[in-house]
């Protein structure tokens, strides 16, 4: 049986219906947990969505149904919820959702929207990244422990740039980093200097590290995917829960915890679910901040070759 009321979110009415609809049947996590945990969360999350696009990634039946990802801003939208276009690659635009305020994040959640996936630049400069991101995506038997060895690498590198960079879990199976730059810089800037780290990573760490996207040369090893740095891709936002079998969360964390999770041998080190990820960012606040603010400039890419 279908259920609806309304929710009074910053003196806007928002329609929900089925709150007590399972969408992960392991934990009984229900759609007004996944809802109450972005409202919660939303001081820290969302500052990280503002102006940014965003692509939904719906899934009607839970985590353990069928899901669709849905770029176009769906018509139904209240008028609330702001659009930005962008070209498609293949002629034309599309409107995108702009999900950075409460009602919208809500909104978006009732939709079973579980997974926040967004853009590395902000409207309406939509070549322009804001932040270079790395995502350390680990082949099996490889798990985050050794991603985090490979992180640490990288944030050596960076170091050796007179970069900072910011570590985050996936929520997944694996790890992100991303080097905030808030300065002029196009896609193509990004994108080849993520892929020259990328192969200096593997030139590094052979044993550890590819940067190619091959599945056949992954077994064991971290793919460092600089590929996520281009106008028509999305990244999962921080702080996003993740249709995993539990409520898992992207979640950032400090070089000192990435440290102590590449000495330990377990894989369930660096694991953060809905519950857990709200004590965390009561505690210790939002850990990504800077990434929104720190003003960087990429290096010369003679230094990287």
């Amino acid at each position: 049986m279908r259920t609806a009321s309304t929710l009074e979110i910053d003196h806007t009415e928002v329609s929900v219906s089925n709150l007590d609809k399972v969408l992960y049947p392991t934990g009984g996590f229900t759609k007004g947990q996944v809802i109450d945990y972005y409202i919660h969360i939303a001081p820290c999350l969302l500052p990280h969505l503002a102006k940014r696009p965003i692509t939904l990634k719906r899934y009607p039946d839970g985590v353990e149904g069928a899901f669709f990802y849905e770029r176009q801003c769906p018509s139904h939208r209240p008028a609330w919820v702001r659009t930005a276009s962008a070209a498609k690659q293949e002629g034309g635009e599309i409107q995108y959702c702009v999900i950075d305020t409460l009602p919208a994040l809500v909104w978006a959640a009732n939709l079973a929207d579980i997974e926040l996936h967004t853009f590395l630049h902000r409207a309406p400069r939509m070549n322009e990244p804001t932040m270079v991101a790395f995502d350390l995506d680990p082949g099996p038997p490889a798990d985050i422990v050794l991603c985090a060895k490979v992180a640490l690498k990288l944030k050596s590198l960076m170091d050796g740039l007179q970069l900072e960079c910011f570590a985050k879990t996936s929520g997944s199976k694996g790890m992100q980093v991303y080097v905030p730059l808030n300065t002029r810089v196009t896609y193509d800037q990004t994108k080849t200097f993520a892929r020259l780290v990328a192969e200096a990573l593997e030139k590094h760490l052979p044993d550890k590290v590819v940067s190619k996207m091959n599945k056949n040369i992954r077994s064991g090893k971290v793919l460092v995917d600089w590929s996520q740095n281009d106008s028509h891709k999305t990244t999962i936002s921080v702080y996003s829960l993740r249709a995993k079998e539990f409520p898992t969360v992207s979640m950032p964390v400090t070089w000192e915890e990435v440290d102590a999770a590449s000495r330990r041998k377990s894989p369930g080190t660096l694991r953060f679910e809905a519950g857990s990820a709200l004590n965390r960012a009561d505690k210790l606040g939002d850990l990504f901040q800077p990434v929104l603010s720190l003003k960087q400039k990429l290096p010369g890419l003679d230094r990287l070759q």
